[in-house]
């Protein structure tokens, strides 16, 4: 169950020492880590919840940017309480209020026919001409592909008529 739950308190530890204003670690302090966690590249979103489950924000990279999981951690969990565009940054009265997650993604693939697509297993990626959106997987109301790739486009200001790309992705999901 430790290591399960290790990604996720190490975007906590970070998510709480920026919006407190204080120096934010490059390491956890007191969280092992699993094995492989400063050697291995993924993409990563880091989501905030209220406790009444709604979302108060939710940032990510699709393909690494960063030189670990590590890394890719603490950078999103910052972006996540400071710069969703959706949302005011986050305040330190807010953080007994919230709990937040993290998705490590596997690499995209080309979808060659929607049938591929499950909401539950994969998330999406949906690439039109000039943008380009993405959905995680298993998400609470979106429960058919249609669904799924609908959102998508919208997220990604693509319409409904525009030819597009869909690449799918599975999630390692920690709480």
């Amino acid at each position: 169950m430790k290591e399960k739950t290790a990604y996720a308190r190490w975007a906590w530890e970070v998510i709480e020492t920026f919006v407190k204003g204080d120096n934010i670690p490059y390491k956890p302090t007191d969280i092992e880590l699993p094995e492989g966690s400063y050697e291995r590249k993924a993409g990563v979103f880091v989501t905030v919840h209220r406790n009444d489950g709604s979302l108060r924000g939710c940032i990510g990279t699709f393909l690494p940017t960063r030189s670990c999981i590590v890394d890719e951690i603490r950078e999103n969990a910052i972006a996540a309480v400071s710069r969703d565009p959706r949302f005011f940054p986050v305040k330190s009265e807010e953080l007994p209020e919230l709990f937040c997650s993290v998705d490590i993604l596997s690499e995209p693939s080309i979808v060659k026919d929607i049938k591929e697509l499950d909401p539950r297993k994969y998330g999406i990626i949906v690439e039109g001409r000039f943008g380009r959106g993405l959905l995680l997987p298993d998400l609470e109301g979106v429960d058919t592909v249609e669904e799924q790739i609908s959102i998508t486009r919208r997220k990604a200001g693509i319409s409904p008529d525009e030819d597009i790309k869909i690449y799918k992705f599975t999630v390692e999901r920690y709480h």
